[in-house]
């Protein structure tokens, strides 16, 4: 017990000076913070949406945009199979009516086209029924019709897959206590605490962040574009700044999917504002092709049907790195970055309600929840200084770290609170508690059992530890579990309880045993009252 080694002593008291220092901002008010010294920690716990009010919003999928997506992959996708070998030679693609249609230019390939088509057309889980229907007409003609059981499965995942880019974009950190939840089949709730501007929270999640590449069609008569006509094979998009219209080629060169990491930067020769990407392995490989095969042709790059601009390719870009420029403010490129790296958008999603709350319900909770926490430590502390004397106040000093600690923590990740949260911080406390019973009372069994103070004391903590962490180990499963099958509040309360049982076991067994020894050896008692 007495051999406590001197890095063991500097080690955890660091750590309890760190978690202090983080701690303390959150317990400042704000006028006292801006006097705070620099070189210290500013960082604040933040405030979920039940205690500082917030925005909601609720969003519902655009169900036509989600079909004319659904159709954009698919033509792709039948370019990309009938180009396999052997080849099968057919003419321009139709998408009108939210059909796929082409023709055959060898009518015994036929059969070959439609096996493969039907190959592309998935079966809808296990009920048999594909997700196209593919006929043939005409003798030379197939026609892929999509079919209600497999336009509702892909709304269903476009949609989960729009929660989670959604999700991303508010909270790249995965710390805030945001909740984002499916709600019917075409819906999307939003709660986001401490933003009182929904605005700005409608413009982030609300980009569908469709980055494309294509080719421009400089085929196009500028009288045609001016009347929204274009040559086959191309659509007419207008500049995102409002100048015109270009045409440019249907068929997609690159697209944002295959971006790797997206960051707003500045262009180096006029320092406006841009947002530089990188493409993965496959984007950088696909970009460094299309850009050898089309040197001195100009290039649309694209974000949500609206040209950002029109390059010409002066020489093959082989790094898979590049940079789009606009009319861009150094807050608009980041927000474009910040949607470029979590993904576009598989659907477009309208904003249908919008409420902004109120903190006065929360800050009410909030006292509540103080007063709370105060009568729960005050109790603990007198039940602890009465039944254990001087351990009771080494567990009282251990209890006032693990809840500096619990807020330091939460304040590094930049973590919220929420009223979940604080049943959770309340809970920790009874936690570090029970570890602190279960240390005092072994050691007091070991006294009755006739041994030694050091011997006591040594395998009080040893025992003790191990039930110490054999109990904390299905709480942590618990915390786990809540938190990976949660969301919102209930992923709140998982973090500041995970967060407790770790500081809890940390100051029960760790701290306190360093007081303890550090005594012992000053002292050297020869009677144990505990």
């Amino acid at each position: 017990m007495l051999d406590f080694a001197r890095w063991k002593v500097w080690a955890i008291s660091l750590t309890i000076l760190v978690g202090i220092l983080f701690a303390v901002p959150s317990l400042l008010p704000q006028k006292a913070l801006d006097r705070y010294p620099a070189f210290l920690p500013h960082s604040r716990i933040s405030l979920g949406l039940d205690l500082a009010g917030g925005s909601q919003l609720l969003l519902e999928a655009d169900v036509a945009d989600a079909a004319k997506q659904r159709v954009t992959a698919m033509e792709d996708n039948v370019r990309t199979e009938l180009r396999r070998d052997p080849r099968v030679d057919i003419g321009d693609i139709s998408t009108s009516g939210g059909r796929i249609s082409f023709m055959v230019r060898d009518p015994a390939q036929l059969d070959t086209a439609v096996e493969r088509m039907r190959t592309l057309a998935q079966p809808v889980g296990l009920t048999g029924t594909r997700a196209w229907d593919v006929q043939a007409f005409d003798g030379n003609r197939v026609v892929m019709t999509p079919t209600a059981q497999g336009s509702a499965a892909a709304l269903k995942d476009a949609l989960t897959v729009a929660r989670d880019v959604v999700r991303r974009r508010i909270d790249p950190s995965g710390t805030k206590e945001v909740t984002v939840i499916n709600q019917g089949a075409q819906r999307i709730l939003v709660q986001v605490p401490g933003v009182q501007d929904p605005e700005a929270l409608k413009s982030l999640i609300g980009q569908t962040a469709r980055l494309e590449f294509k080719l421009v069609d400089q085929s196009a008569d500028q009288a045609a574009l001016a009347q929204g006509r274009a040559p086959a094979g191309s659509q007419v998009l207008p500049y995102a700044d409002g100048t015109g219209f270009i045409a440019v080629q249907r068929r997609v060169m690159v697209s944002g999917e295959q971006l790797a990491e997206a960051h707003q930067g500045f262009d180096p020769q006029s320092g406006a504002p841009n947002v530089s990407i990188k493409f993965n392995s496959a984007g950088a490989r696909r970009f460094a092709r299309v850009t050898q095969e089309n040197t001195g042709k100009p290039f649309a790059i694209i974000l949500d049907e609206k040209v950002l601009s029109a390059p010409r390719i002066d020489e093959p870009i082989l790094g898979g790195q590049a940079s789009i420029s606009g009319s861009f403010t150094t807050e608009s490129a980041n927000a474009l970055a910040i949607s470029l790296a979590s993904g576009k958008l598989p659907v477009k999603l309208n904003v249908v309600e919008e409420r902004t709350v109120g903190p006065d319900l929360g800050r009410d909770s909030i006292q509540k929840g103080i007063v709370a926490s105060i009568l729960a430590v005050v109790a603990v502390v007198l039940f602890m200084l009465i039944t254990y004397g001087r351990f009771g106040v080494y567990a009282t000093a251990a209890l006032i770290v693990n809840a500096l600690m619990i807020l330091g923590i939460m304040a590094i990740f930049n973590a919220s609170l929420t009223l979940p949260g604080i049943a959770g911080f309340v809970l920790t406390i009874g936690a570090a508690v029970d570890a602190n019973v279960l240390i005092n009372e072994r050691i007091r069994e070991e006294m009755r059992r006739g041994r030694k103070i050091l011997d006591a004391l040594d395998t009080g903590y040893k025992e003790a530890s191990t039930a110490i962490f054999d109990a904390n180990i299905t709480n942590t499963i618990a915390a786990a579990l809540m938190w990976y099958f949660g969301s919102g509040p209930i992923r709140g309360f998982a973090v500041v309880l995970f967060i407790g049982i770790v500081t809890s076991v940390f100051t029960a067994v760790n701290f306190t045993r360093m007081l303890v020894a550090l005594w012992v050896k000053r002292r050297r008692p020869r009677e144990l009252h505990i």
